[in-house]
């Protein structure tokens, strides 16, 4: 691994040293946020700028511009920018076939859902597309398995969430959502969810010792809430409610598991299993949309034929990238970069001006810097953009930062030196 980091490294160096605009020439970014804003929706506010390509934690614009990206997709491209890996295996797939629906078996999907069962130890995996329809699909499980094995009478089930949780934008997603932004004017909303403080223990039990309680389902660490990282023991405590109650314990795991923190789920860190546990976008190592459910034969097979499906969830492609994106993870050893490069960087992101930064937190390569009231984190964020390095705020006040798991440490003390110098300038 670290002779293809050493090579990414040099290679990227070597282009930002001729790469960056000459200061006369005309930027081509504002005809395409002009195009994107005159014919998509506004449903996003990015930062303005415009990629044009990736290669392992650096993405260029559209002028030739070098950053280092410290979002990755929002934990999407852990793998790194282009792994020549998943390219050589999707072009090779790509030539075969891409797409048979499930009306048919395909040659690909059982030895994928034999390798990905096999290495976390669960009976089944459900293949989906997207992250938000692992989680979707993962309480239609759970409601289902309450009705069938708990006992739970015919329409009553309820489903546990933490607030502050974030798992997508369906309808679902947003009934279960605290967040005025995501669940305003979308309503009425799906019946049956009801939702307790994060890291509250006391609130959490008085929720699930209710009988018509199927599973409580959990970040282990808050991402779109600001890395919100819950006390030492919170997750075994759960695991052992969950279990007192028969209730079933969902680890989302979609943006914090495959390495981001520093281990393959970040469940692990407290040596807990759930009985479902959710993952996306790393799964496709950014290249394709994939997700997986997995669970035990209890659970899983309270669905029958007919009663779930997805046309593109398991299609050949898509395993052969998911199974090579898992390879990667553990043969390039990314959760001990991970976790390695974290401390690293957290080290250093404690010791910024508390002028500026209140807080700092995290785990592995998914942590959080919280913003002062009194300066601007879209700001920061726009001139850490004009400083070389990309990241975005949440919920106002919060900056994340995720770089892509394959990164140096020549690469963190770089990244660095440019949050420091843009975080000094609004002192």
């Amino acid at each position: 691994m670290l002779s293809r980091l050493s090579s990414l490294s040099s290679r990227s160096l070597a282009t930002s040293a001729c790469s960056i605009r000459p200061p006369s020439t005309e930027s081509k970014a504002p005809n395409f946020i002009e195009r994107e804003k005159k014919f998509g929706a506004h449903n996003y506010k990015p930062v303005p700028v415009v990629i044009d390509r990736g290669e392992g934690v650096h993405v260029w614009d559209v002028d030739g511009k070098q950053y280092l990206d410290f979002l990755s997709a929002y934990s999407a491209v852990n793998q790194g920018h282009c792994h020549p890996r998943l390219l050589k295996v999707i072009q090779e797939q790509a030539k075969r076939v891409t797409l048979t629906s499930r009306a048919f078996y395909n040659s690909s999907l059982g030895e994928y859902e034999e390798f990905i069962t096999s290495l976390f130890k669960y009976d089944k995996v459900l293949p989906m597309n997207t992250g938000v329809e692992a989680c979707e699909s993962a309480v239609k499980l759970a409601r289902r398995w309450g009705y069938d094995v708990k006992g739970i009478p015919k329409n009553e089930a309820k489903i546990v969430f933490a607030e502050d949780n974030f798992w997508g934008r369906t309808i679902a997603a947003v009934s279960a959502s605290t967040d005025p932004e995501s669940y305003g004017g979308f309503g009425p909303f799906v019946p049956g969810f009801e939702t307790v403080p994060y890291n509250n223990l006391s609130a959490l039990e008085k929720a699930i010792s209710d009988p018509k309680v199927a599973a409580f389902m959990v970040e282990p660490i808050q991402g779109e809430a600001g890395v919100v990282v819950p006390d030492a023991g919170y997750l075994k405590s759960v695991r052992e409610l969950c279990t007192k109650y028969n209730v079933l314990f969902i680890a989302d795991e979609v943006q914090t598991g495959l390495a981001r923190t520093g281990k393959m789920l970040c469940v692990d860190h407290d040596a807990v299993r759930p009985d479902i546990v959710t993952l996306g976008k790393a799964l496709s190592g950014g290249t394709y949309p994939i997700s997986a459910v997995l669970a035990d034969d209890e659970i899983m097979l309270t669905i029958k034929p007919g009663q779930h499906g997805s046309t593109y969830g398991g299609n050949p492609l898509a395993c052969k990238i998911a199974t090579e994106a898992l390879n990667i993870i553990v043969e390039e050893k990314l959760a001990e970069n991970s976790a390695k490069q974290g401390e690293r960087l957290m080290s250093k992101l404690r010791t910024l001006p508390k002028e500026v930064v209140t807080t700092v937190r995290g785990r592995g390569l998914l942590s959080a810097i919280v913003i002062n009231p009194n300066v601007d984190a879209w700001q920061v964020c726009l001139r850490l953009k004009e400083n070389g390095l990309l990241a975005k705020n949440t919920h106002g006040d919060i900056i994340r930062f995720a770089p892509p798991l394959v990164i140096t440490d020549e690469q963190v003390d770089q990244a660095f030196e440019i949050i420091q110098k843009t975080l000094f300038s609004f002192v």
